[in-house]
């Protein structure tokens, strides 16, 4: 029982001067991280949909899936901002199976973490420079984020982290929204406990340094539904589910008070094409409540080319080799309803 140091990883500094971040990609960054955060902060109306493939596996599907996305954006830009899901790196409930881009660039091959820092920073800017538009991932690893932190405009912290005292810290130095998510409990408290530590002033030790952070006002709650004792999913989407979220927000004192609703995972129990149902229901309690609609900013959704999931090594092109995923014609036609409907 012991530690194998393989190899020194490169510093964020170093990664960062191998794969900079033009000027003008920069500008135009700031201009959508700007807009994003109005919609958080309640100067835009504007719905926000951070959607794509539940794990970016590869670089060419994920580009090809973003370009089509971009085609519907700009259909839909007076109403909806998307933000594409950029998935790099995922938990593993088991600790076996893909972990995403940053362990393995190529899901066949063995892991290889530098090459992986590597992809995945190039994947966002890829994503930046070809598109315009501007990106999410999880903060799997809190370590990592300096790695990435110039190139993300949206940040979440997954269920089995929220808990976790490092990622807390590290989000309240985040800059730009970042998503807490409910614990796979479903306890609301827990996730407001990290919202309210990730909104402070924070001191830490963090890649080797004492830091300060001076806390983040954009940091939200995600509800991504629960998994009670006996492993069954129970949904926390419904309009009953959001009355309670606001009335416990509106007690504590935490700033800009929003909620995006994961209309996967434990909400649809995993059944991908529930997603499209969930949606509306949202959009719909938005309709029917005012403090709903205040506190609704958009929705997450997991997309990609081809609809479903496969093993890995199947060889389908922009197929989920994670979990399953709405298809292209799907999640087109649900965000053209989505935007009729607001």
């Amino acid at each position: 029982m012991s530690f194998e140091f393989i190899k020194q990883l490169p510093k964020p500094y170093q990664i960062k001067e191998l794969c900079p971040v033009s000027d003008d990609v920069v500008a135009m960054k700031k201009q959508r991280d700007q807009e994003l955060a109005d919609i958080f902060t309640g100067k835009s109306d504007k719905f926000l949909l951070v959607m794509g493939p539940c794990s970016a596996d590869n670089e060419p599907a994920v580009l090809e899936y973003v370009h089509r996305l971009k085609d519907v954006q700009d259909q839909v830009k007076d109403k909806i901002m998307i933000i594409p899901r950029i998935y790099t790196n995922k938990p593993r409930t088991t600790g076996k199976g893909y972990k995403g881009m940053l362990h393995q660039p190529d899901p066949e091959k063995k892991p290889d973490l530098v090459a992986g820092i590597i992809a995945i920073r190039k994947l966002h800017i890829d994503v930046m420079e070809q598109t315009g538009f501007t990106t999410a991932d999880e903060m799997l690893y809190p370590e990592n984020q300096w790695y990435l932190n110039d190139v993300l405009s949206y940040t979440a912290i997954g269920a089995r982290s929220v808990e976790d005292q490092q990622h807390r810290l590290v989000a309240s130095g985040v800059e730009g929204p970042c998503g807490m998510k409910n614990p796979t409990s479903g306890d609301y408290n827990v996730m407001f406990n990290s919202i309210e530590a990730a909104q402070a002033k924070q001191t830490f030790i963090y890649r080797g340094w004492e830091v300060n952070t001076t806390g983040n006002d954009l940091t939200h709650a995600i509800l991504r539904g629960a998994t009670n004792k006996h492993g069954q999913n129970i949904p926390n989407y419904h309009y009953e589910d959001l009355i309670r979220l606001y009335t416990m927000y509106m007690k504590k004192d935490l700033k800009n008070p929003a909620v995006l609703i994961d209309c996967n995972h434990s909400n649809s129990n995993k059944q991908h094409m529930e997603q499209i149902r969930i949606a509306k229901e949202v959009i719909n309690s938005c309709r029917y409540s005012n403090d709903i609609k205040s506190l609704v900013k958009g929705l997450m959704i997991e997309s990609y080319l081809v609809e479903g999931s496969q093993p890995v090594g199947n060889g389908i092109y922009g197929k989920s080799i994670t979990d399953p995923c709405l298809g292209w014609q799907a999640s087109e036609q649900l965000v053209y309803e989505l935007a009729e409907i607001l």
